[in-house]
């Protein structure tokens, strides 16, 4: 018992010394670990200090450097200020400079111009004194000749200048006498010779103008196709042109009629088009009607262009070239205006050249001289004048404008050009073939059957056609019913009878049309 007790004493203490031992190993490794740390604590502060010393120096660099470019900056700024001070102040030096300098010239000149006036002052003085006295000698000598004489000094001048009169009506007499005397007996025969001369060296064509136009057929298969169903195309055709077309029993070919040659233009194309396309039906004749008006609109202006450059015209207004373009599809008494007007402009030419006049200005005037005989709407003014006005509208010279205005003598002759344009023009025309009389009045007496029916409301399109015989006229059918389309052709029919005067019969055909459009997308 006594051992055991023993045993357990012993391994009490040394269980306590065993603790105790532990413990002391623990504090050393405990403070071991303490210095560990401390001495990374240390050098981690140290790092961080000389990182930091780092960063601050690149801090106070970064500082200093933006300092210094703040710095140049405004010392730059402050140079241009100064700059353009200094150079505020130099341009107000120099203007106050030259404002002295002109103020001192300026007192010299006034200076001098009180020397002047006073000397001129003087000068008039002295002037007016002697003035007075040469009127007082002169009085006097006037004086002494009317004793001498016995006749006052009126009644001297008097017979004098009665004198000077008869002497001079004599001789200007004799001088005008041989003037007039040798005008005549070579005025005559140089204008005779100018004339000729000018007539032998331009060519010149007769009238070829008519009213109807020949359309050829590749065979007579053709005709029924333009006929359509039930005449549908051909109504079509004219209807869309204004053009009457005749189908007969001439092989391989059909007939054009209309006195418009405009219309019979764009109609003879339109069907050279429909029939090499072989399409023709309604829809189609419309689209190519409205395609071959503005090819013949495009072709008037290049025959316009073509014209000016063959006579050397330049400079000419692009709505004057439109207009000669347009006198291709013109005619003057059956002859055609643009060949007329081409023969006028060779004429005055000539003409101009050998009476020493200009003959490029000639030439215009020639060739603008029945401008007016074109326009774009029907009005009452005279061509001549009509043809001035646009001359001078789109900036002609005032002497081409006064031969235009005058070649039928409406205005007064103001230039050598005019009477030479009026010349040339008698020539063109009264050639033998130059011109029909009839076919002129025949074609103004469509023109006012188409007047007539456009002066009543809702008439869209009007065509003079068959000679005259029927007047067609389409309506609008928005604006005109049935029973006003019907009311129409009445009115217009007696308009006609109570307005003008035509043999035979005028058929009054009114034509309304209702259509329909959608489109499907």
């Amino acid at each position: 018992m006594r051992d055991i007790l023993l045993l357990i004493i012993v391994g009490v203490i040394a269980l306590i010394i065993g603790f105790i031992i532990a413990k002391v190993l623990e504090r050393n490794n405990a403070s071991q670990i303490i210095r560990s740390a401390k001495k990374s604590a240390q050098a981690i502060v140290k790092e961080a200090k000389s990182e930091g010393d780092t960063i601050k120096k690149d801090k106070i660099l970064q500082a200093k450097e933006k300092f210094i470019e703040l710095k140049a900056e405004h010392e730059k700024v402050i140079l241009n200020r100064d700059k353009k001070m200094s150079d505020a102040e130099k341009r107000i030096r120099d203007k106050e400079s030259s404002i002295s300098s002109e103020l001192s010239k300026n007192k010299k000149l006034n200076q001098s111009l009180e020397d002047k006036i006073k000397s001129y002052d003087d000068r008039l003085a002295y002037i007016d004194k002697k003035k007075a006295e040469a009127e007082k000698l002169h009085k006097n000598t006037i004086q002494q000749l009317e004793v001498i004489s016995g006749l006052s000094a009126e009644d001297a001048k008097h017979q004098l200048v009665e004198s000077l009169k008869d002497q001079a009506k004599t001789d200007a007499m004799a001088h005008i006498q041989t003037a007039i005397e040798e005008a005549k007996m070579t005025a005559e025969q140089e204008a005779k010779k100018i004339i000729i001369n000018t007539i032998q060296r331009i060519g010149t064509e007769e009238a070829v103008e008519n009213c109807v136009s020949v359309f050829n057929l590749e065979s007579d298969d053709v005709k029924g196709r333009i006929i359509g169903r039930e005449g549908r195309n051909i109504r079509a055709i004219e209807a869309a042109t204004g053009v009457e077309i005749i189908v007969d029993d001439t092989p391989e070919a059909i007939i054009l009629s209309c006195f418009d040659s405009v219309r019979r233009e764009v109609a003879r194309l339109s069907l050279h088009k429909l029939v090499t396309d072989g399409r023709i039906h309604p829809a189609r004749i419309e689209e190519v009607v409205r395609k071959t008006t503005r090819q013949i609109e495009q072709e008037i202006v290049e025959v316009g262009k073509r014209t000016v450059i063959d006579l050397g015209i330049h400079g000419l207004h692009p709505e004057l070239i439109k207009a000669v373009g347009r006198m291709k599809y013109r005619s003057s008494y059956g002859q055609n205006l643009l060949q007329h007007s081409r023969e006028v402009a060779k004429l005055c030419s000539v003409m101009a050249a050998e009476l020493g006049v200009n003959p490029k200005l000639a030439r215009r005037a020639g060739l603008l001289h029945d401008i007016g005989k074109v326009p774009d709407t029907e009005t009452e003014t005279p061509h001549a004048i009509l043809g001035m006005q646009w001359a001078e509208k789109h900036g002609e010279k005032p002497d081409v404008c006064n031969a235009i205005g005058a070649h039928h003598d409406e205005i007064e002759m103001t230039s050598l050009l005019s009477p030479i344009v009026q010349v040339c023009d008698a020539i063109s025309g009264a050639r033998p073939g130059a011109r029909r009389q009839v076919l002129d009045s025949y074609i103004q007496r469509l023109k006012d059957l188409e007047d007539i029916a456009f002066g009543f409301q809702g008439v869209k399109k009007a065509y003079a056609i068959q000679a005259g015989r029927e007047l067609r006229v389409i309506v609008e059918s928005e604006k005109v019913n049935d029973d006003k389309a019907g009311a129409l052709s009445f009115e217009i029919s007696q308009k006609i009878q109570t307005d003008m005067t035509y043999p035979g019969q005028v058929k009054v055909t009114v034509i309304r049309e209702t259509r329909a459009v959608n489109i499907a997308k």
